[in-house]
């Protein structure tokens, strides 16, 4: 079971990296709380997968590539809930220039039909590095793009 669960959290993040829409839509619930409030200062919201991801290719494409890697994961699980707890790096490349972010992330599940799917997903911002102008300049290349 823990293997599942956290086949769907990397499936998750492979999937943005890979830019493979599918796979992240897959490893979603139909609605997301999503809380990245310690990097944006946004409040947590409820978004539809559509949505957030229709937000990930407006910006994550802009960037030439990016890997995320994943360590440390505590998975806490009750019957068809699972929450998970785990150490995330995120680097993000335009030419030679990188962005990074890293944190934690609590992650939870719910298993719907023999599948673990993610319901929240919560960034703990430990620091972010590297070029800050970055995340910007990615979007704008998105968008010149379109």
């Amino acid at each position: 079971m823990k293997d599942q669960i956290i086949a769907t959290v990397t499936a998750l993040f492979s999937g943005a990296d890979e830019r493979d829409w599918a796979k992240v839509k897959n490893a979603f619930a139909e609605n997301v709380e999503l809380d990245y409030s310690s990097m944006t200062g946004n409040p947590a919201s409820i978004a539809s997968s559509a949505d957030i991801i229709a937000a990930w290719r407006g910006f994550l494409p802009g960037f030439d590539r990016t890997h995320h890697q994943l360590a440390d994961f505590y998975v806490m699980q009750n019957g068809t809930v699972a929450l998970v707890h785990y150490y995330g790096k995120a680097d993000h490349f335009i030419g030679d220039e990188l962005w990074i972010v890293e944190g934690t992330y609590d992650t939870e599940l719910i298993e719907t039909d023999g599948k673990w799917i993610i319901t929240k997903h919560k960034l703990n911002l430990i620091k972010q590095d590297g070029n800050m102008d970055l995340p910007a300049k990615a979007a704008a290349r998105v968008s010149e793009q379109g």
